[in-house]
């Protein structure tokens, strides 16, 4: 069983060594495509042995197919970036390599907010189908939240053992950046497929939110950032379904003059 990771890339030269360094001992080959970093990103992706190709940044989800499309291996590892191997997992990965028993495994992804593991807040286990064989399933093309997903919705998954570490936040002001880049294309997602959004859902989603994740799911467990946490991601929420109602809106007026 031969396992190409594939990782798409920009400006990621803080990330890109402690990723693929995870990585040597598990995989066969990586896949780094690139939207043309203006950093070291390339060079010490190179350095360490990764297969380099270029591709214009147009969403989350056809990035990821074209990096897959540059795999020559059956098995594919999705990995971003920001995200470490941990040793167990790598362990785990070595005994399916071993005594494959599925097409499809999961990761749990732990993440580090601003210096904080959050082991709560609904972000933790939170498996993601990141290791799987090509021929029982693809990427789905999404913006931004994209995933794999397997050919047959009934095809059994396994949860490995071991965490895939998520280093995505160094700063709220890091957060505040992706807030405003996954809401934009978020919305402008949702708009394109025709959904809008009610001014009562912009009140009181925020709201409910900030309760599912902060008191249902924990969050108060995680101490001071987990808290911020819970309030960003309830913030990332009133400006994603804010923006869903103005662009809509916009392309409402924009159709009726036309």
């Amino acid at each position: 069983m031969k396992i190409s990771a594939f990782i798409i890339t920009y400006n990621e030269e803080q990330n890109i060594a402690r990723c693929i360094t995870s990585l040597l001992s598990i995989v066969e080959e990586i896949i780094v495509v690139d939207s043309y970093s203006k950093d070291k990103t390339v060079q010490i992706a190179e350095s360490l042995g990764a297969k380099i190709f270029y591709h214009q940044f147009s969403g989350f989800g056809e990035q990821k197919a074209f990096a897959i499309e540059q795999t020559t291996n059956d098995w594919i590892l999705s990995i971003d970036a920001d995200e470490v191997v941990s040793p167990e997992l790598q362990d785990s990965i070595r005994e399916v390599k071993e005594h494959n028993t599925h097409d499809g495994y999961s990761f749990s992804i732990l993440t580090n907010y601003c210096g904080k593991w959050i082991r709560h807040c609904g972000w933790y286990p939170q498996p993601k189908l990141r290791l799987l064989n090509k021929q029982k399933g693809h990427i789905n093309k999404k913006l931004v939240h994209e995933g794999f997903v397997m050919n047959d919705k009934n095809e059994p998954i396994s949860i490995l053992k071991g965490d895939l570490l998520h280093h995505s936040y160094n700063t709220i002001s890091d957060h505040s950046r992706k807030i405003q880049l996954y809401t934009e294309m978020s919305a402008k997602n949702s708009v394109a497929l025709g959904r809008t959004v009610s001014l009562l859902k912009v009140i009181v989603a925020p709201r409910w939110v900030f309760i599912y994740h902060y008191i249902i799911r924990l969050g108060f467990l995680d101490g001071y950032w987990g808290y911020i946490l819970c309030k960003n991601i309830s913030y990332e929420s009133f400006i994603k379904y804010t923006k869903i109602r103005l662009y809509s809106r916009a392309m409402r007026k924009a159709l009726s003059v036309g």
